[in-house]
């Protein structure tokens, strides 16, 4: 028969398992957490490099957009600007000797002349700056005008005594010039009887916004004003039409007087001498008509303007420096109190407006 066991044997044992049971325990737990924070660890990683994957897609993505709408938007722009941009026949003023380095480089004898030219103007004439016209051949017409418009020049002295719309039927009627029907707009040519109706809206035109430029007392308006003129071509072509019926009424007027034995202007004289221009009609087919088309104004043609427009036109010929031709006038005698505008041109065929 066993012996009974001995309490303080079996507390001893309780003891001696007691450690083993916590120790296993806290094993547990810490493989539990060390599971719990790998897996965690292991979401959290997924999650961050979904996250950069997706940044990274995103910025890509963003990148592509802002580069074709950058694209796009230039394009845009662009096409707006070639839409609605002001097509101005008289630029802005830029600094004379900054367009005479641009236009004429290089050291050719021709160069050399017109930078030493320019170089004239800028320091002997005051000419700072200079407002490029567009090239064609009503250019001539159109930097007179324009300067006649921005200083507020007001009318000729014989304008103010006659209504120049009726011009046109007046040369018709009262001096019998059939011949005024073959007159020629620019490019167009031959108008038969419409002409006159024409050429009264293309002088009643002139006449409304001489007038209109004349009245306004502020600079920088009648600048503004200018700007959107000379930005519509097809109202340009009428007004230098318009100047250039002036002229031929002014030629057939001086034509009356010399049949009739009057005192005439020199220029005149010389206009009349020449084969191609022995009348008005000659000086209509063989000259005027040409003009705006396939040739601008030729010297003569400009003694007769400033002396219709009651002007006095100064021109520097840069290709003429260091002769006498270099600054001529037109008219070469005119009145005392007739306003001055200045051109200058490179060729005798294109002109630019000098600012001082």
């Amino acid at each position: 028969m066993a012996a009974p066991r001995s309490p303080t044997r079996a507390r001893e044992r309780e003891r001696s398992h007691a450690p083993a049971a916590g120790s296993d325990q806290v094993h547990s737990w810490t493989l539990a957490t060390s599971q719990a924070l790998d897996t965690v660890w292991r979401m959290a990683k997924g999650f961050v490099m979904l996250a950069v994957s997706f940044l990274v897609a995103a910025v890509c993505y963003f990148r592509r957009l802002h580069l074709y709408s950058g694209h796009k938007l230039k394009w845009w722009i662009g096409y707006l600007q070639r839409k609605f941009k002001r097509n101005l026949s008289v630029e802005a003023e830029v600094d004379l000797l900054s367009y005479c380095a641009r236009e004429w480089k290089g050291e050719t004898p021709r160069t050399k002349l017109m930078r030493k030219a320019y170089e004239e103007l800028f320091w002997r004439h005051h000419i700072k700056c200079v407002r490029q016209v567009k090239r064609d051949n009503y250019d001539a017409l159109r930097s007179v005008l324009f300067q006649i418009f921005s200083q507020g020049i007001s009318f000729p002295s014989w304008m103010k005594e006659k209504d120049i719309v009726k011009l046109p039927e007046k040369l018709l009627f009262s001096q019998g010039c059939n011949w005024i029907q073959q007159y020629s707009f620019g490019p167009e040519k031959y108008t038969g009887s419409n002409v006159f109706g024409k050429l009264r809206k293309c002088v009643e035109l002139l006449k409304t916004q001489w007038t209109e430029f004349n009245g306004i007392r502020d600079y920088h308006k009648r600048g503004s004003m200018c700007n959107t003129l000379f930005s519509d071509a097809i109202l340009e072509y009428k007004l230098y039409e318009a100047l250039k019926f002036i002229m031929l009424y002014q030629v057939t007027e001086v034509y009356e007087q010399m049949k009739t034995k009057k005192v005439i202007p020199s220029l005149f004289r010389l206009l009349f001498s020449r084969e191609t221009s022995s009348d008005p009609l000659s000086f209509m087919m063989n000259h005027l008509n040409s003009v705006g088309d396939t040739c601008g104004l030729e010297q003569i043609d400009m003694f007769i303007l400033g002396y219709s427009l009651e002007v006095k036109i100064k021109v520097f010929r840069l290709f003429k420096f260091n002769s006498r031709d270099f600054e001529v006038c037109y008219p070469e005698e005119p009145l005392r109190d007739w306003p001055e505008i200045s051109l200058l041109t490179e060729n005798d065929r294109h002109y630019h407006i000098p600012v001082f």
